[in-house]
């Protein structure tokens, strides 16, 4: 057992540290950004968001349900995509009603979404260590979490600019950041004695997806408008595209 938990440890330590790298970007950018510049930065989120829903998370929700046989392959993803989003509506009404706190329910939100969406990434990768202890797949799942690290780091970067647009400090925008990233490890870890966890991961796949479709588009979207918006949209959206179709 001991030899699953460190190797799970590994990788899902390095998809952290790769969510870390990008909220630090929050320190290069000034802290006054102009209205064009604020609206390219939500775009981008937004862009990156809906990208990660649907190449991360809604088709390999797809593909592995009708892998394995037992259901419709859109059903899972139906269900999990509805169920995330009835939870951010849930936590939107909640941060509604604390109104006057110093996170605002927009930025609570965000966290939120791409904290779900880290969670059955860091299964992923700790259950593909688990399951490669003996050797065999080592190298695949070494693939997996530099694939999944790598696309971290814009989803760091996600979470932490939009903060300090919203007028929070650099080191809360990026400790905001980096600890959407922390629940990797932690469910990397958990997910290692459950060997039937791979009936789970398309509806925690699809759940984690609606969560950020919602906030993308009751959220980012609104806020970054005019043609910056469109413009960051595009260019995450097309980031992400690319990483999780080279990377896989």
């Amino acid at each position: 057992m001991l030899r699953p938990l460190m190797l799970a440890l590994l990788g899902t330590s390095f998809t952290f540290l790769m969510t870390a790298l990008g909220a630090a970007t929050v320190f290069f950018f000034a802290r006054a950004v102009c209205e064009r510049a604020q609206g390219a930065l939500l775009g981008f989120a937004a862009g990156v968001m809906t990208a990660a829903s649907v190449w991360s998370l809604i088709l390999p929700a797809i593909e592995q349900t009708a892998a394995e046989g037992r259901l419709p392959p859109f059903l899972p993803a139906a269900a999990g995509i509805v169920l995330g989003a009835l939870l951010l509506a849930l936590l939107d009404e909640f941060t509604r009603q604390r109104g006057g706190e110093r996170v605002t329910h927009s930025d609570f939100l965000l966290l939120s979404a791409i904290t779900l969406h880290n969670i059955p990434e860091g299964m992923a990768v700790g259950l593909a260590f688990a399951l490669a202890a003996d050797g065999e797949g080592l190298a695949a799942a070494f693939a997996l979490a530099f694939g999944i690290g790598v696309q971290n780091f814009p989803e760091g970067a996600a979470v932490a600019l939009p903060l300090v647009q919203a007028g929070r400090t650099r080191k809360r925008a990026f400790l905001a950041g980096a600890l959407s990233g922390a629940v990797e490890p932690l469910f990397g870890l958990a997910v290692v004695p459950a060997a039937g966890v791979r009936a789970l991961m398309p509806w925690l796949l699809s759940f984690a997806a609606g969560a950020m479709l919602c906030v993308t588009a009751g959220e980012l979207l609104p806020r970054a408008g005019g043609r910056g918006g469109t413009c960051g949209f595009l260019v995450g959206f097309l980031l992400m595209m690319a990483l999780d179709v080279a990377l896989g």
